[in-house]
Formats: C-alpha cells, sequence, structure tokens
C-alpha cells in the first residue's frame, strides 16, 4: 500500500452536512442553573449523530455530571464517547469521565451515535443529575462536591481484553506542533493500551535512532511537558519524545509503549538485517534495553514494507526471510516482551499477503497490525475516486481484494489466529480535485489541496470534518464531495461499524495511524474506545 514518509494515514466520514436542530432546550428566565442541550449533526437516514452539552450558568463550579434521556422506539445507542454509559432498555445514562469539571459560565459535551429505523425522533425525558436538564435559575438537587478536582483525573479503564493502539510520530513535535503531552490533554492516554512510537531506522542491518533531536534531545520546558516539569540540562540526562513517554506511562500505568522500527521510508534496511536475523535481533534488543530509556519500552514493533515484495523499493530476500526475523526477535526478546508487527493488507491473489510467510510468522508474535487503510488515493491522479479504506468491497470497486474484510479473511485462512489481527483505522483522508461526481468511481484531474502534505491528496481528519463534511458511505467508510473535491474517510460514525466488525470476528482489537489527525478532543480515538467496549 502507497504511503508517505508519515506511514499510515486515512478517514471517512459518515453522512449529511450538519444540522442543529431547534430541540435543544432554551434556558428559562432565571437562568443562573445548570442545563444540558440536544443538538443533532449529521444524518444518514438509518443513523444520526447527537450530542447534549452541559452548560453552567451558575456562580459556582461543577465537578461531576448525569445526563439521563430516553431513545424512542426503534432507535439503538451504537457508540458514544467523551461520557461513560450505560443502557436500561430504551433509556440511557451517561456520566463525565475527564470532563467532570464545569467553571462558571462553561460548557462540556458528549456525542453519540444513534441507528434507527423509520423516521429520525429526538431523545426524550432528560434529566440532568436527577432534575431538569432545563436551567431554572436554581442549582441541582444535589450540590456540587466542594473539594477541588484532583490536576489530573484518573485514567479511565482502557477496553477490556481488547487492544486499542496508536502511532504517535516524531516527526510532529515540529510543523505539527503535536507532543506526548498532547495524548494526555486531549484525553487519548486514558482510552488507549498501547502507544508505536514511530520510527526507528534500520541499517546496517541493524536497529539504529531514527531522528536524535526529537528522540532524546528536544528541551521541553515546564509548560509544554506532560508533568509540568521542564526537562534537566545536566550531562546524561532524558530529554525528548523518550523523556515524555516516560513521564506519561508514570501517569497512566496501564499504558504500554512498542518502538516501531520501518515505515515507509526506512523499510530498505530490513533485506540486509535477514540475511543474519540473530544479529539484527540482538542489535535491536540492545538499542531498546539501553539503561538511558530501558524503562521507556515495552517492546519492538517491526514495520517492513514490504517482505519479498515492493514499496518504496523492491524486496527479494524470499517469502521465509519475515518469519525468520520475527524468530530471531522473539528468541531474544523472549516473552517478557511485546514482538509485533505492521503487514500489508493487500487481498488480492497473489499479492503483498500471498509474498510472505505471515502465518508461520504468526506464532513469534503477539499481534499484526494489519494496514487497512490507503487502499486508493490521489496518487492515482486521474482516479477513479474511491475509498482510501474500506471496510468491505462494493460494487464497482477499482481493485478486487483491496478492502479490510478480504485481508482479513485471508490472513485467517494462512493459520493467523484472530485474536492477533489488529484492524486498521487512518485518522486522516485522501482527496482528489476537478471531480464532478458526487458517487465514487468518478474521474479526477490530481490531487486535492491540503492543509499537511504540499503535494496535496492526503489531509487529518481534524481538518476535513469542517472543510470537507462527509456526505455520503460506501463499503463501510464515508467519503464527501464538496465544491471540486472528493475525499473519503473514517467517522465517529463509520469507525463504530468497523468496531462492532472487529468484535465480531473475534479480533485482538483495532489501532490506528496516527494521533496527531484526531481533534483536540480525542473524537476518533473516542469513537475506537467506546466501540471495543
Amino acid at each position: 500500500m502507497f504511503k508517505f514518509r508519515w506511514h499510515h494515514a486515512a478517514a471517512l466520514t459518515a453522512v449529511s452536512a450538519s444540522v442543529v436542530l431547534g430541540l435543544a432546550v432554551v434556558p428559562a428566565a432565571g437562568a443562573g442553573g445548570v442545563s444540558a442541550t440536544f443538538s443533532k449533526g449529521s444524518d444518514w437516514g438509518t443513523g444520526y449523530e447527537g450530542k447534549y452539552t452541559i452548560t453552567n450558568g451558575s456562580t459556582s463550579a461543577r465537578t461531576s455530571w448525569t445526563v439521563e434521556f430516553d431513545l424512542p422506539a426503534g432507535h439503538r445507542l451504537s457508540g458514544l464517547w467523551d461520557g461513560n454509559q450505560t443502557t436500561s432498555g430504551q433509556r440511557v445514562t451517561v456520566k463525565n469521565t475527564w470532563n467532570g469539571t464545569i467553571a462558571p459560565g462553561a460548557s462540556v459535551s458528549f456525542g453519540f451515535n444513534v441507528n434507527y429505523s423509520g423516521a429520525f425522533t429526538a431523545p426524550t425525558n432528560c434529566k440532568l443529575d436527577g432534575g431538569s436538564c432545563s436551567a431554572t435559575g436554581q442549582p441541582p438537587t444535589d450540590p456540587p462536591p466542594t473539594d477541588p478536582p484532583p490536576t489530573d483525573p484518573p485514567p479511565t479503564d482502557p477496553p477490556s481484553g481488547k487492544i486499542n493502539l496508536g502511532y504517535f510520530a516524531q516527526w510532529t513535535v515540529y510543523a505539527r506542533n503535536y507532543h506526548v503531552k498532547n495524548i494526555h490533554t486531549s484525553g487519548s492516554a486514558a482510552k488507549m493500551t498501547h502507544i508505536n512510537y514511530a520510527f526507528g531506522n534500520v541499517q546496517n542491518g541493524q536497529c539504529v535512532m531514527g531522528e536524535r533531536d526529537p528522540d532524546i534531545d528536544k528541551f521541553y520546558d515546564a509548560a509544554s511537558s506532560v508533568d509540568g516539569v521542564a526537562d534537566s540540562w545536566d550531562a546524561g540526562a532524558l530529554r525528548g519524545n523518550f523523556n515524555q513517554l516516560r513521564k506519561l506511562k508514570k501517569m497512566y500505568p496501564h499504558l504500554k509503549v512498542l518502538y516501531s522500527f520501518g515505515g515507509w521510508t526506512w523499510s530498505g534496511g530490513f533485506g540486509q538485517a535477514a540475511q543474519n536475523p540473530a544479529a539484527f535481533a540482538e542489535s535491536c534488543y540492545k538499542f531498546v534495553e539501553d539503561p538511558r530509556w530501558a524503562d521507556v519500552f515495552d517492546g519492538i514493533d517491526i514495520d517492513w514494507e514490504y517482505p519479498n515484495a515492493c514499496g518504496l523499493t523492491c524486496d527479494t530476500s524470499g517469502p521465509a526471510a519475515f518469519k525468520n526475523i520475527a524468530q530471531a526477535l522473539r528468541n531474544r526478546f523472549g516473552q517478557n516482551y511485546l514482538v509485533t508487527a505492521a503487514i500489508t493488507a493487500d487481498g488480492t491473489n497473489g499479492g503483498k499477503i500471498d509474498a510472505a510467510d505471515y502465518g508461520g510468522a504468526a506464532q513469534y508474535l503477539n499481534w499484526y497490525n494489519v494496514m487497512t487503510y490507503d487502499y486508493f488515493g490521489a496518487f492515482a491522479a486521474q482516479g477513479p475516486t474511491a475509498p482510501h479504506s474500506p471496510l468491505r468491497s462494493y460494487p464497482g470497486i477499482p481493485t478486487q481484494g483491496f478492502d479490510s474484510d478480504t485481508a482479513i479473511q485471508k490472513l485467517k485462512s494462512k493459520g493467523v489466529p484472530s485474536n492477533k489481527l489488529l484492524l486498521g483505522i487512518g485518522f486522516y483522508g485522501r482527496g482528489w480535485t476537478g471531480v464532478t461526481q458526487s458517487a465514487p468511481g468518478g474521474s479526477a484531474t490530481g490531487p486535492a489541496p491540503s492543509s499537511v502534505e504540499p503535494s496535496g491528496g492526503i489531509d487529518d481528519y481534524k481538518a476535513l470534518k469542517t472543510r470537507c463534511p462527509a456526505n455520503g458511505t460506501v463499503g463501510g467508510t464515508a467519503y464527501a464531495h464538496c465544491g471540486n473535491e472528493w475525499w473519503s474517510y473514517d467517522t465517529p460514525a463509520t469507525i463504530g461499524g468497523k468496531m462492532t466488525y472487529s468484535k465480531q470476528q473475534g479480533l485482538g482489537g483495532a489501532f490506528f495511524w496516527e494521533l496527531s489527525g484526531d481533534t483536540t478532543n480525542g473524537e476518533l480515538i473516542t469513537a475506537i474506545r467506546n466501540g471495543l467496549n
């Protein structure tokens, strides 16, 4: 699959232009209390995206909230983010997670997706902390606690038994201004189970550091550090992303961090590494277990694009090379370390999955990150337009076998256990310009302009969700046609569907590329977490 230097990417959104209903309760005349108002966003005919906004109109800070509402008959909750929910029949109860504190005059919100049959009907019988959802000028029946909230709210439990892994790319600390601290402030750290740090390089048959400055040298002052404590300039002190990840792990003890080697740009060295797998494994172990940062990493991830096939360069090391490297890594790292791999999702007959012994290598690996994205994009400048991360095939798909389900089923048929497969989600979209046709399959004149890639054709979900909102779905993912641009990307709604698929297939969970593409409050990672619960 095609990828730029920053590895994976994709995003899609489901459905029609956002419209806020006049169903939100207008605060009453004595609007000094606390209110919860409903608004509806995208609606795709069989479901919609909703939101409740809790507004503190009082003079006292709130430190918690509970909202209850009824869904009409034929309506079913399919996902929820920025809150913990329980359901009893049609009654939904939502409690705050990281967003319990509401200063006077401020607001917080939670979002959710609902599937429905028939006609849309708004939720009813809203209750806020047991009372009316309208602002009445009176405080809630139960006054808020007087103790100040903790500086760092305790992390929520990660999905039970399911992996929710995200890539953190070292270079995002520069042009994208995305840092390890953002994993904390967005609420994402509490919802993840694992982080893959990308990337280390492979040179001369060995694991080596990718980029020294962001990895271990970059200085973080108190304001930009995860824990509010500035880095040390003392000789030998660890700085950069490695030190920030160390601090993040102390705040969120459930998090595991793996060092990922390779990627689209740095996979060319694996062929030489395959000539002496034991020596390669030894170099990787010594590097990951360097005393300066040994406590940061819980394992290693191999992102070889692609064994015995072509990526940025072509590899001819043979079908057994990948298995040999996996075996050598497991032998050297032992059973107490995580050893994983990001692999192709090319399900075509005779394609990249068939080029290497992924079935034989699975016994040595904890799991595979199956890169089920980047199937289609403006690297084919004239189109046809097609979603870059379809969950399933669909009539008119340009290449049979370029869909997630086909890849998953092929890997299973080769003997890879279901629970060792993670479904890939891209936190970005791919798009074309010069497109007149809204439905997939249209012609184009080139890559659509981008806020992150000078050559165009790829952009973050956080930019696309408002710049070019999704207005259709195909193959279990979303697409958007706005002006002469056509984009495909995943949204909270389509991610919900993909997580349902992951559970139905007995997969180990999901992973995504990469953290900086999400919104500042982690919409997509929340959808993954809620979908896996």
